[in-house]
């Protein structure tokens, strides 16, 4: 029988915590992928044979000619070289190997555990959740890919960002199961206020979107200035009524409309959060209730990292964005994230102060 308030075995434990790891390195891997303009240069999803890379000359030619009928090798990359056609084929083959990956790292242990009755029920909807949401992310990463193999020279911006903050709800769930067995939520001396962390968490998951979407959309290259958007604080293209228009949306690409609004999105939410996180702070510290001041620490040393290296890669993304600022930029976003999950989570069943 399973005891209701088991003690985790220490292999549980470091078995998450690999997982939390190795999504990092997804969520990062994914960023050089997209940043690289790699994501496009393997034309199939096939689950089973594309653990296997190319081994000869005519498998590479192979290859190399599926990726000459995309739009993309047409309008971005037509005339490169077999080296360069293998550079970035390197990148979205290790992005998807290192999911596959996951998976075995995931499942073969799950299974022992099962056996050796180290986990128990409520662990394991827990982690079935995190399951989920991997093969959701699997599944529409292929959505995405293949959005841009028709048309478009890239993948669709929207669908990109949704693949991007699928990828942080499986960081966000695996956490979440590292806060269990961790006993966080069991810990007396933890209290927050519950309802300012969940606002916070509810901003910074909008913001992670509209970044996912500058990114799909190559905004920073358009408008790679701060504080002002080009020459402007406030665009004066989103104060005109004729710019409303689905169309507008639709073909993001064609105009700088959406590019200008979600700028202006990303950096108006960017402001709120700032501010509002030194509100929660100084409120905490104010009620003279700060049992978890090294998270409050952390969590306002990573709000100032991210902005200032989010400044940096913007003014420096004249012509690309560099793919080491982009992303580190991304990394930090997620470390930011984790930080607020831990209040969260250290603050999961107390009562409001």
């Amino acid at each position: 029988m399973y005891d209701e308030r088991m003690k985790y075995n220490r292999w549980v434990k470091a078995w998450i915590v690999t997982g939390l790891v190795m999504v990092l390195m997804q969520i990062v891997l994914g960023g050089i992928t997209r940043l690289t303009e790699s994501g496009l240069s393997i034309t199939k999803w096939e689950p089973i044979g594309g653990i296997i890379p190319p081994l000869s000359d005519s498998d590479w030619n192979a290859k190399f000619e599926l990726y000459k009928n995309t739009p993309q090798y047409r309008e971005v990359f037509e005339g490169i070289s077999m080296s360069d056609f293998k550079f970035i084929f390197f990148w979205e083959f290790i992005h998807r190997l290192w999911a596959r990956f996951m998976g075995f790292v995931f499942l073969v242990p799950f299974i022992i555990f099962l056996y050796k009755k180290w986990i128990d029920p409520p662990l394991i909807k827990k982690l079935l959740w995190v399951i989920l949401l991997s093969i959701l992310a699997a599944v529409f990463g292929w959505i995405m890919v293949k959005s841009g193999l028709l048309d478009r020279p890239w993948v669709n911006a929207y669908k990109l960002s949704i693949h991007f903050l699928i990828a942080i709800s499986v960081y966000t769930a695996l956490y979440y199961c590292y806060a269990y067995v961790s006993g966080w939520f069991d810990n007396p001396k933890y209290k927050l206020q519950r309802r300012s962390i969940l606002i916070l968490l509810g901003l910074v998951f909008v913001q992670l979107f509209l970044g996912g979407i500058i990114s799909g959309m190559k905004a920073a290259v358009i408008f790679p200035t701060w504080p002002l958007i080009g020459n402007e604080f406030f665009p004066h293209i989103l104060f005109s009524s004729e710019s409303w228009k689905v169309e507008n949306f639709i073909n993001y690409d064609q105009n700088v409309f959406m590019p200008s609004l979600v700028h202006f999105l990303h950096r108006m939410t960017a402001y709120i959060i700032f501010v509002y996180v030194i509100w929660f702070i100084l409120k905490v510290y104010n009620k003279g209730n700060y049992p978890l001041k090294r998270d409050l620490s952390l969590l306002f040393f990573m709000l100032i990292s991210q902005i200032f290296i989010g400044i940096i890669m913007l003014i420096n993304s004249k012509g690309e964005v560099p793919v080491s600022l982009g992303v580190l930029h991304q990394l930090v976003a997620v470390l930011f994230l984790t930080s607020i999950l831990t209040l969260l989570f250290k603050s999961r069943y107390q009562q409001k102060i």
